[in-house]
């Protein structure tokens, strides 16, 4: 096979075979097929989309790139979860403890940043000291005996996703839903989980902007599940604004803790009770999810999921002081309030463009190098449907360098202000089990 020829055949729209996509997975790893190549194809599937059995394909040959963990020693059902990405979105954090101190054990293989969005390796490596680098030993390890780990993937799990999502996030080809789909689908499968749960985020600040794009998305993601036998569950959930109040690394580990001590963000606490109560159920820790939100709610009442969030900090190293005290996570110098000029009600607020503006302060991912600043981000003060003066704090910026105006004026214009609130928009829009 040719790597040109299989790149035409995608431009014109053709469907590519399930032996096609493995030799050239297979090919890309062996260094036969160039990055330059592998980008072309990535902008032809952009474009031309991938049918059920191209996107299964594609996700299988990434599963088998590489080792598939074994986790069959630990008991009970083990259940992780995965979020398509969204501004704000820190729901992992205190999602694996929670669910882990009732019993399931949730062995996570995370991301980095991707675009806009955040990931949730670069908010835990906010916390001094936190690994997330840790052997396939010692993760299983650590989910034998505090029920959770969350770790990047290890250069043996689907190597050739690690490979294709670096490529993507510069390529202009991170929306693709059936390069989404597989990219997730390897790296989970390959994580040895028995069942999955999938936020899939929809709206101006999440990859999936429609209604149709995220069903569609929701559907392969379970689809690929249940042909590989694991049991799953998708969740399609507002992204339309930003999840919470903070964006940026540090200042999202701070909120998540605030949610572990039964306070926080009321749309934050909703999201993490709602995908923990599938989970339990997921697990066989509950029948029904009335009962499982119920014992989601003591566990934040009565401390039980704080504390396992400190088991988890100081299984990888972290310093669980941070959870007393957040001041020790990385503190930026510079507090700038961004006002509003005008006076009404919020009526919308472009997610990605405070994505965005989080990113030029130096909080995300430009380039494949980029180092990232864990300190700087957003916190915000005006949310939909919040009334508005004139000379009201709409966010404040927090930033390690003085001049931030081209910043400011990027987050004053993600802010829309009219005469009414708008209608409101469902946290959860539809759960998806097939």
């Amino acid at each position: 096979m040719r790597m040109v020829d299989l790149i035409t055949k995608k431009r014109s729209g053709g469907e590519l075979t399930e032996a096609e996509l493995t030799w050239m997975i297979q090919a890309y790893l062996d260094g036969e097929v160039p990055d330059y190549q592998m980008s072309a194809f990535l902008m032809a599937t952009y474009f031309r989309g991938m049918t059920d059995p191209e996107q299964a394909a594609l996700a299988m040959a990434m599963l088998h790139s590489g080792d598939r963990l074994d986790l069959s020693e630990i008991p009970g059902v083990k259940v992780d979860k995965h979020s398509t990405g969204g501004v704000g979105d820190k729901i992992s954090l205190p999602l694996a403890p929670l669910v882990a101190c009732l019993g399931v054990p949730v062995p996570m293989i995370s991301g980095r940043g991707l675009g806009h969005t955040g990931g949730t390796l670069d908010k835990l490596e906010s916390i001094p000291g936190f690994n997330v680098a840790e052997t396939e030993s010692e993760f299983k390890a650590q989910v034998a005996a505090i029920r959770q780990a969350i770790v990047a993937s290890s250069k043996d799990l689907a190597p050739a996703d690690r490979r294709l999502y670096a490529l993507r996030d510069v390529t202009g080809t991170v929306e693709s839903i059936p390069l989404i789909a597989s990219s997730i689908m390897s790296k989970k499968l390959a994580s040895g989980t028995d069942a999955l749960v999938f936020d899939v985020k929809v709206g101006n600040g999440a990859f999936m902007k429609t209604t149709a794009d995220a069903t569609k998305l929701a559907h392969a993601l379970v689809a690929i599940s249940h042909q590989a036998g694991v049991d799953a569950v998708a969740l399609l959930t507002d992204m339309s604004q930003p999840l919470g109040v903070t964006i940026g690394n540090s200042l999202e580990v701070a909120e998540a803790i605030a949610v572990l001590k039964n306070r926080g963000p009321k749309d934050v606490r909703t999201l993490t009770v709602t995908l923990a109560a599938h989970m339990l159920v997921l697990g066989k820790r509950a029948e029904s999810l009335e009962v499982a939100t119920g014992m989601c709610e003591d566990a934040l009442k009565d401390g039980r999921a704080l504390r396992a969030f400190k088991q988890l900090i100081q299984a990888q190293g972290g310093d669980a002081a941070v959870v007393d005290d957040p001041r020790r996570l990385p503190q930026a110098k510079y507090r700038v309030p961004v006002v509003a000029s005008t006076a009404g009600v919020v009526t919308a607020i472009d997610a990605n463009a405070l994505g965005t503006a989080v990113m030029q302060l130096g909080g995300g991912r430009q380039t494949l190098d980029s180092k990232l600043d864990l300190a700087v981000g957003l916190v915000l003060h005006k949310k939909v449907g919040t009334p508005v003066s004139v000379g009201d704090t709409l966010a404040t910026i927090h930033a390690d360098q003085k001049d931030v105006a081209a910043v400011a004026e990027a987050v004053a214009d993600a802010y829309s202000i009219g005469d009414a609130a708008p209608a409101k928009v469902p946290l959860v829009q539809a759960v998806i089990k097939d």
